[in-house]
């Protein structure tokens, strides 16, 4: 399909040229075909009048875990290690396929309305995520977050359920719908898995081409206990001595890295996925992420779950990356508008290997607008000021993935948000909680 956003202010992040007002952006099937101030030549199925709208790439949400959209709020006012093991891990044993499926989709829901198009998601039964992003639209990188508790001399792929996870996931699903889905390696953390599985891990996703998704240094507890066991060496230092990172990847969170672990993602590719609001609900502290940059780390931005954040809003994470360390530092100019921007698209964009994050020709189709005659929007004395510190999910009109819109004026085109209400509260959360 062919459509044209005329009169539309256009944030195209691209640092030379960030604003475009009263722009025409056309896009030809999945691609943006051409941004600029004159209307473009021929015929277009639809033309949309945009006067009023800001555009922007479409939000990338780095770290995620959708499926936990059932849980949220759930055992609030613990810290991680407690919050996990008394809260999380138990109701996660309870969910069936069933659960999982409610929990994406309603997960999915909320993203869409809030401008995400792009996520990377780290949970189990990847058959059922997969399933419902293929029908919602939206692009993902996948991956099982790979665990083994048991004695690493005991360790074999085929004592390992995880490693059954990883070939399942790789050979049903990456590259599925024209590359709408991904599958990323991945590791849920040093402290929940060993050496060996490092390595096969490590090994999978150098054969297969395939990015790496870690949790490292979240907390100040797993940081230190690492040091205390692998000879001084951090959660990125001793994942790296297994070959972990020889393909780049993703570290979520990040919170307790250190100058030389800093030094090293730089040198290794490594994207700091930042998530400040599930790290301050948590206890887990303040990523440096003004450090992070100037030690030249790419740094993208997630919400991690909606159990530990209580909600899928992009936007104000957004606000709290841009905020945060203005605060902590006494410097107002600690992390510009546009480098907090950065991280929810083009910098979130690279880290997952997709070809989005930027309103440029040739570039993806992932879109949104936003309504700026709305109060919290109105007056715009400087548009990148009023999307991070003034915006909220709840501006988004308009989500187009891939080319397709996929959300308009509140209305959802490829989900039916009645049926996943029912199903949640019909199924999911009985099936979880019981009649508590």
């Amino acid at each position: 399909m062919s459509i044209l956003f005329a009169d539309v202010t256009a944030v195209t992040m691209d640092p030379a040229n960030p604003v475009i007002k009263n722009a025409f952006v056309a896009v030809e099937g999945t691609k943006i075909a051409s941004v600029g101030t004159g209307r473009p030549a021929g015929e277009f199925e639809r033309v949309m009048d945009c006067a009023g709208k800001v555009m922007m790439p479409g939000l990338v949400n780095a770290h995620t875990h959708v499926p936990m959209a059932l849980l949220r709020g759930y055992g609030g006012g613990h810290d991680l290690q407690h919050w996990l093991n008394d809260y999380i891990f138990p109701a996660e044993d309870r969910m069936d396929e069933r659960c999982v499926a409610a929990g994406t989709a309603l997960g999915l829901a909320e993203m869409i309305a809030s401008g995400t198009t792009c996520i990377a998601d780290m949970y189990m039964k990847l058959d059922v995520i997969a399933r419902t992003i293929l029908e919602s639209g939206i692009s993902a990188n996948l991956s099982c977050g790979g665990m083994f508790f048991g004695d690493p001399a005991d360790f074999s792929p085929e004592k390992c359920g995880d490693c059954a996870n990883q070939t399942a996931l790789t050979e049903g699903w990456h590259g599925a719908g024209d590359g709408q889905i991904l599958a990323d390696v991945s590791i849920h953390g040093e402290y929940t898995s060993c050496a060996p599985l490092w390595e096969w891990m490590a090994d999978y996703g150098q054969r297969h081409g395939l990015g790496m998704h870690v949790h490292v240094s979240e907390t100040k507890q797993e940081h230190e206990e690492c040091m205390a066991h692998r000879g001084g060496l951090t959660p990125i230092q001793i994942l790296d001595r297994y070959g972990v990172w020889q393909n780049g990847g993703r570290a979520a969170h990040c919170v307790w890295v250190s100058e030389e672990d800093m030094a090293l993602m730089a040198e290794k590719n490594i994207t700091a996925v930042h998530n400040p609001v599930s790290n301050l609900k948590l206890a887990s502290g303040v990523a440096r992420v003004p450090q992070l940059l100037r030690a030249g780390v790419n740094v993208a931005l997630g919400t991690d779950g909606v159990a530990s954040n209580n909600n899928h809003d992009m936007f104000e994470e957004i606000k709290l990356a841009a905020i945060l360390h203005k605060g902590i530092t006494g410097d107002p100019a600690a992390v510009s508008a546009f480098q907090a921007l950065s991280m929810a698209t083009v910098n979130g964009a690279r880290s997952l290997g997709r070809d989005t994050g930027v309103i440029s020709a040739g570039k993806l189709a992932d879109l949104i607008l936003l309504d700026f005659s709305h109060l919290n929007l109105f007056p715009c004395h400087d548009v990148l000021e009023n999307l991070v510190f003034s915006a909220r999910g709840s501006d988004v009109c308009m989500n187009m993935a891939r080319g397709k819109i996929i959300y308009e004026n509140g209305t959802f085109l490829t989900l039916d948000l009645e049926k996943i209400k029912a199903e949640t509260e019909g199924y999911a959360l009985p099936r979880v909680f019981g009649g508590r």
